[in-house]
């Protein structure tokens, strides 16, 4: 037995060292560099692509079996052009491992390899053609035993991939790429440390990451744990600038036994947006899922937000959570969120019992309390205080959100419904009623300084946001005040769906009259469209402008009517393309700025003003209509009555260039009575132009003209006295002509029936005596018969 044991050790012996001797012979002469051509030729057969191998090709075998190559390039389909490359590659493995068939990798080396991956316009790719699988039906294989492999290390640097997409111009690009690990094998702890450098341009994208970590595993036993990962990502990305994420945990997880924990989670992030500083960290010491059950020791967020309009910190918190993955219940989760601004400060606590069901994917706020406190030396008391309670339930396998709420809110009283089904195109409704709201007690004052006016290009706004949008939700406010204006009984309507936004109605109490309209936005067009069809009546025209705009430049109470519609990206292109029709109906009001009369009592020449806040011209009635054209309002028939002026006028409201160009003519009465009195002797029309922008209104009472127009009027006066003079002898001459004709016309028909009479007569005496000299013919003959 022993000497087949000795004989049998010995042929093994002889049997590896004739292997390890064939191995080096080949070694030394073997060169597959002698190949090259065949290879290249035999890709560009197969794969229509262009094979280089421009570095050697070098395989060794014993102690370890591997292969280094040199620079490799492979090019586009059917093109020159490159699609992927290596600068250097070499992999080696152990060769005694491999007779009990475990791979032992001794070494990968990767350096300089790229590739690029482009999708073209009609949805292939340029990696259509190697993914084709060969149409042979596979060899079947016998089952074998499981290969054990054990990696000594990974060196990857350098690499390069990108991607574009040519029918929308997105590219892709990940730079910079290395992987360096220690030994990889079951059971054994191994170093991993990964750098990549990533960029895009839609979104636009420049970030570097970086991830370290001890990886352990055992593919076996489905064991696998991550520990003291540490990743890391600075750059820009989505619109933030000095981006800094960090993310540090240790992760286990054991798949078979459905194990998994983490500890010592903390997730930092901090960046800016424009100017708006923001910084945010998440705490989870320790979180343990065990099949159905799970574990959590208490979760904290922090974030802060240092803002143009304030500074906002906010901390919630979450006590620790023992529960099922069916069903738990956090007995008291809390939001406390702290704003302050230079005139204000609010305190907000959010507090709820938390229901969840991780099987079926349903959340709820079971008891939802807002408490809200703001303080400030405009608020009423300097303090205001407010409680909001409600639910909040959520099913997000039916992709659906409910929520209720009730109570106060700061110092107002509300009631609110809002939901949102499918998530990936949401539908959101709202019903929302507000007793009353000041929101100009929470808006910060304006400092008061002018600002200059900006020298930078005017920069167009985006709408692109609202043709996704589906709403539909109401909202009424009994008593509303914002940005100074103060209206009643407010409603507003919204509906918006594939890009059109609809406000209908836009109603409410106002200024002791009312306002009915309805607006509509496309979204869709290049130039965003706009369409306003407003009616505000019986309207106190002068304390709306006033708080609305700090205008004081006319009051009265009645009618405005507007029915316009605009298009653009700027403000002051929709200036310009404004188009429609504007009407006003005013009565009891006074145009300010300038007083009339007075003006013609005192002034004896041409002289042009400014306005004089101090002087009006009162009106009984003022009405205008107007039409708008590509940004001008065109006037044709103002008229405004008074007891003292009757003003028309005609001329140009240019929007979009915030300038006036209109022509006023009054007439001024005669008497105190005013025009059209019974002691009034008459008036004098006077013009007045009034232009310049809307800033620096200027008035030119042009006397001359009222003095040319005072001597046309007598020139005209006189003109019509002798026409009408002229018009009398006419008229007299035609009577008297007429007169004439009729006795003429008389005399000659009596001259025509006494002509008729004569020679009817004559006829009849004619007719008498042939009558009678045949009656005595007739007896002569019948006398003669007889004797």
């Amino acid at each position: 037995m022993n000497k087949f044991l000795k004989y049998a050790l010995y042929l093994v012996g002889g049997l590896v060292v004739i292997f390890a001797a064939a191995l080096t012979y080949i070694a030394l002469t073997f060169d597959p560099n002698t190949y090259k051509p065949q290879i290249i030729q035999a890709v560009k057969d197969s794969k229509q692509r262009t094979l280089k191998l421009d570095g050697d090709i070098k395989l060794f075998f014993f102690p370890n079996i591997g292969a280094s190559l040199g620079k490799v390039s492979l090019s586009e389909f059917k093109s020159e052009k490159e699609f992927a490359a290596i600068g250097e590659a070499r992999v080696s493995l152990a060769f005694m491992p491999l007779l009990s068939t475990q791979v032992v990798v001794n070494e990968v080396i990767l350096k300089g390899v790229k590739a690029n991956v482009i999708k073209h316009k009609d949805g292939t790719t340029n990696l259509d053609d190697l993914l084709t699988q060969s149409a042979e039906p596979a060899t079947p294989k016998e089952p074998s035993a499981p290969i054990k492999f054990d990696v000594a290390a990974v060196h990857i640097d350098d690499a390069e991939f990108g991607y574009s997409d040519e029918a929308s111009g997105a590219k892709y690009n990940v730079k910079e790429l290395s992987l360096h690990t220690g030994r990889i094998a079951n059971g054994m702890p191994s170093k991993i440390d990964f750098a990549v450098r990533i960029l895009a341009n839609q979104p636009k994208v420049d970030i570097t990451a970086q991830l370290k970590t001890t990886l352990t595993f055992d593919l076996e036993k489905n064991v696998y744990q991550a520990q003291g990962l540490d990743v890391q990502v600075k750059g820009a990305a989505l619109g933030i600038t000095d981006l800094l994420v960090k993310l540090g945990v240790d992760v286990q997880a054991n798949v078979g036994e459905q194990v998994y924990a983490t500890k010592k989670l903390m997730f930092s992030a901090s960046g800016l947006k424009g100017s708006d500083k923001f910084d945010a960290k998440l705490d989870v010491p320790a979180l343990s899922i065990v099949k159905n059950d799970i574990t959590v020791e208490g979760i904290a967020l922090n974030a802060q937000l240092d803002a143009a309009f304030g500074n906002v910190v906010a901390a919630l918190s979450l006590p620790s959570v023992k529960g099922d993955m069916e069903k738990f219940k956090l007995n008291d989760l809390t939001l406390n969120v702290d704003v302050k601004q230079p005139e204000q400060a609010f305190k907000v606590k959010l507090s709820s019992p938390v229901t969840a069901n991780l099987k079926t994917q349903q959340y709820g706020l079971t008891d939802l309390l807002i408490a809200v406190n703001a303080t400030g030396d405009k608020l009423p008391g300097k303090s205001v205080s407010s409680e909001l309670k409600g639910n909040v339930q959520a099913d997000l396998k039916a992709q659906n959100v409910q929520v209720n709420l009730a109570g106060g809110l700061l110092q107002s009283q509300i009631k609110a419904k809002f939901g949102v089904t499918n998530f990936a195109a949401p539908a959101i409704r709202y019903d929302l009623e507000v007793d009353q709201f000041d929101a100009d007690l929470y808006i910060p004052k304006s400092d008061g300084t002018k600002k200059e006016k900006s020298t930078e290009p005017e920069q167009p706004f985006d709408l692109s946001a609202l043709k996704p949008l589906n709403i539909d939700g109401s909202l009424r406010v009994g008593a509303l005040k914002a940005a100074n204006v103060k209206v009643n009984q407010l409603r507003v309507d919204v509906k918006a769906k594939d890009g059109v936004v609809k406000v209908a109605p836009f109603s409410a109490n106002l200024y002791g009259g009312s306002i009915l309209s309805d607006i509509s936005v496309d979204a869709n067009k290049a130039q965003p469209a706009f369409a306003v069809n407003a009616k505000l009546s019986a309207i106190e025209i002068g304390p709306l402008l006033k708080d609305a705009l700090d205008m004081d430049f006319v009051n009265g109470k009645g009618s405005v009517g507007i029915n316009v519609t605009t298009q653009g990206n700027m403000v002051s292109l929709l200036k310009k393309a404004l188009n429609g029709s504007l009407s006003v109906n005013l009565a009891d009001g006074a145009v300010k700025g300038i007083n009339l009369a007075k003006s013609v009592r005192e002034v004896g020449k041409s002289n042009t003003q400014g306005a004089n806040a101090t002087e009006k011209t009162d009106f009984s009635e003022l009405k205008a209509t107007f039409k708008i054209t590509n940004g001008v309002a065109h006037n044709e028939d103002l008229s405004m009555k008074s007891p003292f002026v009757r003003v028309g006028g005609k001329g140009d409201i240019n929007v979009g260039n915030d300038s006036l160009d209109y022509l006023v003519k009054a007439t001024v009465a005669g008497t105190a009575e005013g025009q059209g009195g019974k002691d009034s002797v008459g008036g004098l029309t006077v013009p007045v132009r009034i232009s310049g922008a809307f800033t620096d209104l200027k008035f030119k009472l042009d006397f001359g003209s009222m003095v040319s127009d005072e001597a046309k009027q007598k020139v005209a006066a006189a003109a019509d006295a002798a026409k009408q003079q002229a018009n009398a002898a006419a008229d007299a001459a035609k009577l008297k002509a007429a007169a004439e004709a009729d006795a003429a016309k008389a005399k000659a028909a009596a001259e025509m029936e006494a002509a008729k009479l004569k020679a009817q007569q004559e006829i009849d005496a004619q007719k008498a005596a042939a009558k009678a000299k045949a009656e005595a013919e007739l007896k002569k003959g019948l006398g003669g018969l007889f004797k």
